[in-house]
């Protein structure tokens, strides 16, 4: 067995430290990624050889470089793929020594993968796993026996199915992809793995390998799938990707393929982007990103299609659909290859044939190539053909594919050229961790999700939007609002404002009525209103829903615009939307609509709430005999501060309990949806609210919605919305057992509220930190006798214990707290208090600032 003196050991390490350091100190002074790249390929390889040969080796044992080491990209600290080719026959001793060497490599520091194994072995594992095979390909010897090298690659190439290696490449692909939802444009894209990222450019190397076309673009020029210039695009995107993915392992010191928040800033500052007054030199880093992410995304399409033409050539002619297109394999193809130039109306046309024609499946190589190069066509003067805006509209308000067709002319440029205002969003990243998608992305989410309200397979996601959209006489304006909605996102100002100025303007171009145009430019300015409303104002309260039916106007618009706020919030992120979001919102479009149908005030508001409970209580057998004892001791207010719902649970519930001694702690899973909720009726005192959030802030809970109540008789009336960590696997009855004692004795203890428990900061808030913001106004409308509330408001990055710290804060600067709405939004929370100084009075410039002071300084 051989055996390697210490000193030798030191001294292979030491130079490699050395050789890297050096490499990385050239790169950053002159950043050249294929330089770097080829330099430490040429370092290990003559490291490797030297290790190699300390080790005498028998002549028929070869070490061969493959995967990523293999065809050369080695990254600072991208794993060293090997492979030791053995003889049929080897010795123990053989063995032996070469698991000595992979150790010594792994003692060096070097990142290893390795396989050892006999060449019909590799043939064999080869011929059973695609992605073995693929590692083959790209074998490339290093030291040992070069003839069996040789023998093996022939073998390989030999036994290799171009036809099955494609399709099984492909479905390879697929999986990658969804594993990233399909998408290039999430906030921390992986450079490597994720849609349009260099793995999709190995894919084509790869399948092209397969049928002999070559290595590298060049080879691709020259089999004439790509032109020169073509070439030179590819190239330069996976510079860009190749420059990204050195620079995070080097900032990284590890191997980081994924563009985290962690180093944006830092990318950006070395690749020499500034920040302006519209845009943050990080969001022009990743902007540039998702362009070219987006361009190999389509070169992955159109070669890889053409790729699969040479292995599947077709079986039958193609059929014809009009004069202009015909049908193969599924694919849409032009009749001409100048088809756009002569009859530019044909590249929208493409685009309704695909919703007309459910079997085409996608755009041949060559008509997406086509509508690359026509977009230039669509210029000042094609936006104002009358027959053209026709066309389009016609794709809005076609029954089916409306996402499908205009995803696709996002997807090759298209919709950008027809509504330049919306190609400057293209690839325009969201600076929150609310949205997690770019502009463009996001807003094809909202279109996909009203979509979804139309197919009678999905009825059961949303029942009433489902109902509520196929009713809906004009479905192509709310697609028209969902275009614009973010659109003026990244100018600076109000987003709502300047979007609703330029839906205006293409609306009044499309040549849409007067009241078309009045209901999308409206829906644009209005479409956060209704989720705000729902998740800062307390919907019990018949003002609110009286004042947001006034706002809204009809039926029709507060139709409108629950559809899209639905749509819009859930595809913002797939963990932003829970059954607690769902339910407010219908909650609050079920009220207005009463109100804008019955055209009820508040006191028929109430009125008809108290009819609801008394017959929601009759099913009991409680008549309102029993429980008018218990109103009148709750005072005036009380309707107008909980549903009729809640005011049933809650009578109830406290008939035998009016003047207990006692807390009476009751909990249940809400009926409204996620999350359970918990009645607390006491003695009023000042720590409750504080107690409360800590105790729930101890179980790791999120308290969603608080209602605040003081009785006439001066007992605290509370009534908690909460939900569980999602990971939890839960016995509800135990835990609202758990919740009804333990909160008891919390309230009982005579000891000081505990300190707020503060949790770790998360790693994207680090990197992506928000102003915290406070603001305090008074509220309209009508309130209690001798209260006058006051609404805050505080927007802040979240953290474990924010709520309880909130709830520290007011109990020490004398807030009475009458309502809470806590709203959570990525990392970001957005909190509404209807609050009031002890005396029910409003707070006073001296208590308003310091109060202010203090949620600052959270």
């Amino acid at each position: 067995m051989t055996v390697i003196a210490k000193e030798q050991l030191k001294h292979w390490r030491e130079s490699l430290q050395l050789a890297r350091q050096q490499i990385a100190d050239a790169y950053l002074a002159t950043p050249q990624a294929k330089t770097l790249l080829r330099q430490h390929t040429r370092v290990l390889d003559q490291l490797l050889r030297d290790i190699w040969r300390a080790y005498a080796l028998p002549g028929n044992v070869s070490l061969i470089a493959v995967g990523g080491y293999g065809r050369g990209d080695m990254f600072p600290h991208s794993d060293i793929d090997l492979l030791v080719l053995m003889p049929q026959h080897s010795s123990q001793q053989l063995q032996t020594d070469v698991e000595s060497l992979i150790g010594t490599l792994w003692d060096i520091g070097l990142n290893i993968g390795h396989s050892v194994r006999t060449f019909q072995e590799c043939l064999d594992e080869a011929k059973l796993d695609v992605t073995i095979m693929t590692n083959l390909l790209e074998a490339r010897w290093l030291t040992g026996d070069k003839s069996s090298f040789k023998t093996l690659a022939h073998s390989l190439q030999t036994q290799l199915d171009s036809a099955r290696f494609f399709a099984e490449k492909l479905r390879e692909q697929q999986i990658r992809h969804a594993k990233f939802h399909d998408t290039a444009y999430n906030l921390e894209p992986n450079v490597k793995e994720s849609p349009g990222g260099l793995r999709d450019l190995h894919m084509i190397l790869w399948i092209a390998q397969s049928q002999n076309l070559g290595h590298d673009w060049n080879d691709l020029v020259h089999a004439g799938l790509l032109s020169r210039s073509q070439a030179n695009q590819l190239k330069r995107h996976e510079r860009l990707l190749q420059n990204l993915r050195i620079r995070l392992h080097l900032l990284a010191k590890r191997r980081e393929d994924r563009l985290v928040f962690d180093f944006q800033n830092a990318l950006a500052e070395q690749m020499g982007y500034q920040t302006t007054p519209q845009k943050r030199a990080s969001e022009q880093l990743m902007q540039g990103f998702y362009r070219s992410a987006k361009a190999i995304i389509i070169e992955n399409e159109v070669l890889l299609k053409l790729l699969h033409a040479r292995v599947n050539p077709p079986t039958e002619p193609a059929t014809v659909l009009d004069e202009n297109f015909t049908l193969s394999q599924g694919l849409l193809s032009a009749r001409s290859p100048d088809l756009f130039q002569r009859k530019p109306e044909t590249i929208l046309r493409c685009f309704q044939l695909l919703q007309q024609h459910p079997e085409i499946t996608g755009f041949s190589a060559p008509l997406v190539r086509a509508l690359q190069a026509a977009q230039p066509l669509i210029d000042h003067k094609f936006r104002q053909n009358a027959a053209y805006k026709a066309l389009f509209l016609q794709i809005l308000q076609s029954r089916e594919g409306v996402h499908r067709s205009l995803r696709r002319m996002n997807r090759y440029g298209i919709l950008g050229r027809y509504i330049p205002v919306f190609g400057r969003v293209i690839a325009q990243m969201q600076h929150d961790l609310f949205h997690v998608y770019t502009v463009d992305e996001h807003t094809l989410n909202v279109l996909r999700n009203l979509r979804r309200f139309a197919k009678a397979d999905l009825r059961h996601e949303f029942p009433l939007c489902s109902e509520l959209f196929n009713a809906f006489s004009q479905p192509h304006l709310l697609y028209l609002a969902a275009i614009f909605h973010d659109i003026a996102k990244g100018r600076g100002g109000d987003h709502s404002t300047l979007g609703t100025i330029d839906a205006r303007r293409f609306c009044r171009k499309l040549g849409l009525p007067k009241n078309d145009t009045e209901l999308v430019a409206w829906l644009v300015e209005a479409h956060l209103k209704l989720s705000s409303t729902a998740q800062k104002s307390d919907l019990s309260d018949p003002d609110v829903i009286e004042a947001f039916a006034q706002l809204v106007g009809s039926e029709y618009r507060l139709t409108a615009l629950y559809l899209l706020t639905v749509a819009d919030i859930r595809g913002t992120s797939p963990n932003v939307w829970n059954a607690w979001k769902a339910k407010l919102l219908e909650s609050l479009f079920l009220q207005t609509r009463r109100v804008l149908q019955q055209s009820l005030n508040t006191e028929a508001q109430l009125s008809l709430r108290k009819q609801e409970v008394l017959q929601k209580l009759s099913s009991f057998n409680l008549k309102e005999s029993s429980v008018h004892p218990l109103w009148q001791a709750f005072g005036a207010g009380y309707f107008s501060r909980f549903d009729s719902d809640e005011i049933a649970w809650q009578s109830r519930l406290l008939i035998p309990h009016q003047a207990a001694d006692k807390p009476i702690v009751r909990a249940r899973l809400s009926p409204k949806g996620d999350g359970i909720q918990v009645m607390i009726y006491s003695r009023d005192q000042k720590e409750i609210f504080a107690r409360i959030c800590h105790f729930f802030d101890s179980m790791q809970y999120n308290i969603v919605q608080a209602k605040i109540f003081t009785t006439a008789h001066g007992y605290a009336l509370d009534n908690f919305i909460v939900l569980e960590p999602d990971t939890r696997q839960i016995s509800y009855n135990g835990l609202l057992k758990h919740i009804e004692q333990g909160l008891t004795e919390q309230l009982l203890s005579d000891q000081p509220v505990p300190t707020p428990i503060r949790g770790r900061v998360s790693r994207q808030v680090k990197h992506m930190p928000i102003t915290t913001q406070v603001s305090l106004r008074p509220v309209a409308g009508h309130q209690p006798q001798g209260h006058a509330f006051q609404q805050l408001d505080v927007i802040a990055n979240d953290r474990p214990g924010l709520l309880a710290s909130m709830a520290q804060i007011f109990l020490k600067h004398g807030i009475e707290l009458h309502n809470a709405k806590i709203n959570t939004l990525g990392n970001r929370v957005e909190d509404s208090f209807l609050i009031s100084a002890c005396d029910g009075q409003p707070l006073g410039d001296t208590q308003s600032a310091a109060l202010s002071e203090a949620l600052n300084g959270l």
